[in-house]
């Protein structure tokens, strides 16, 4: 539950979600702008001015009023194509946002493991600082009787010691590993976060003969499609500025000495005219924009490959790394049972006199490696499935995104 509160949190408060919000909310005024240059546009103008004349010493005024309406005839669809340019770059920033929430989603979830993982090493270590004290304790006290050399207390007071610098320096892990989840739910730096809970062991397997078409879910490869088509629209619209263009325009104008008197006479003027423009030299200008347009576009495709294949490579790097931790973890599970098992047995030998205390030492290094490393082993296999559900394009529920751009 608490996993689940501090991805809400996440989603609500994370301030880098909030500045992708923002782009997507400037993204969509894009389009906006550039659909109303397909429609007319009307002007109102307000003028007026005082003149003197220096050889009769006289003031007069005159104010002018003038609407002008002015539109530009897409009869090849130039405007249409700049408009299309903004529409599937608001659709590549949409998807941009969608993985942006779904990797916020999964590193929030990593670091929850990555606290977790934190806390069980530093338990873990702990405990052996309890157990080398008390070793240190029946050494001394067996020296005191004359019964073990120096050399043995010499060695157990600096596994004591090596122990106590490991809990240390893990303390110091789990509190950046803590500060970092803070600042990814938007708490930092209040410091107050506690988590309670274990890692827990992934039992199920991956369903074989997953169907490819799960990754066009993907929110990374829709916004490099989307990217794609509107560099294609680009081009459309690079070309077709080498053509010409129509404008119409028209304008009602009046001027009068007396701002109370404007358009209440008969001497209102109006004018309608079009015109044609067309580029005729330009230093290679337009022809250059659109080849360099044309080279992006196709730039744009291979770029879209190498991201449908690297797509495809992350599903199935993920699904082999899981099936080599997993048997890892088998492995170590039945390494740190033997470890476990020696260790006892090697401090009883050597209580006996049976061993040195270096035997002692090497077997409990190999058990706790061999604990630590299961604990790390169930980080990697938790974080590599969510890796693979990020990699197939896994949704997860969230906020509007009217809700997050405020």
């Amino acid at each position: 539950r608490q996993l689940h509160q501090l991805v809400e949190k996440a989603l609500t408060s994370n301030h880098q979600l909030a500045i992708q919000a923002y782009n997507l909310k400037i993204a969509e005024q894009q389009v906006i702008f550039s659909g109303s240059a397909l429609w007319p546009a009307l002007d109102l103008a307000l003028r007026s001015d005082r003149t003197k004349n220096s050889q009769t010493d006289t003031y007069s005024n005159t104010n002018s009023i003038g609407l002008n309406l002015s539109y530009e005839v897409d009869f090849l669809g130039k405007l249409n194509d700049s408009q299309r340019i903004s529409h599937y770059s608001y659709l590549a920033k949409k998807n941009e946002y969608e993985h942006f929430q779904q990797q916020l989603v999964a590193n929030v979830v990593t670091a929850w493991f990555q606290v977790i993982e934190a806390q069980k090493l530093l338990a873990l270590y702990e405990d052996r600082v309890k157990t080398s004290q008390h070793n240190l304790a029946m050494i001394e006290s067996s020296y005191n009787a004359g019964l073990t050399e120096a050399l043995d207390v010499y060695l157990a007071r600096n596994e004591l010691n090596s122990e106590l610098s490991l809990v240390a320096a893990q303390k110091t892990s789990t509190a950046k590993a803590i500060r970092a989840l803070e600042h990814l739910i938007g708490s930092y730096p209040k410091g107050g976060l506690v988590v309670n809970s274990h890692l827990p062991l992934l039992n199920n397997d991956i369903p074989v003969g997953l169907p490819s078409t799960l990754i066009r879910r993907k929110p990374t490869l829709k916004a490099s499609w989307y990217q794609l088509l509107s560099q294609d629209a680009a081009l459309a619209y690079a070309h077709k500025q080498r053509f010409p263009s129509i404008t119409l325009s028209g304008s009602l104008s009046d001027t009068n000495t007396d701002i109370s008197d404007l358009l209440s006479s008969s001497s209102l003027a109006w004018s309608l005219l079009g015109s044609v423009t067309a580029p005729i030299f330009n230093a290679g200008r337009l022809k250059a924009n659109e080849e360099k347009t044309r080279l992006t576009l196709k730039q744009g495709e291979k770029i879209y490959l190498d991201a449908l294949y690297l797509a495809f490579a992350e599903v199935e790097n993920a699904i082999t790394t899981e099936k080599n931790l997993k048997l890892s973890y088998t492995a170590m599970l039945a390494a740190q049972e033997n470890a476990t098992v020696a260790a006892d047995l090697s401090f009883e030998q050597y209580q006996s006199g049976l061993v040195s205390y270096t035997t002692v030492l090497d077997a409990k290094k190999r058990a706790v490696d061999a604990q630590s490393s299961l604990i790390k082993i169930k980080l990697q296999l938790l974080s590599n499935r969510v890796n693979l559900h990020l990699a197939l394009g896994g949704s997860f529920s969230t906020p509007s995104i009217e809700n997050k751009a405020k």
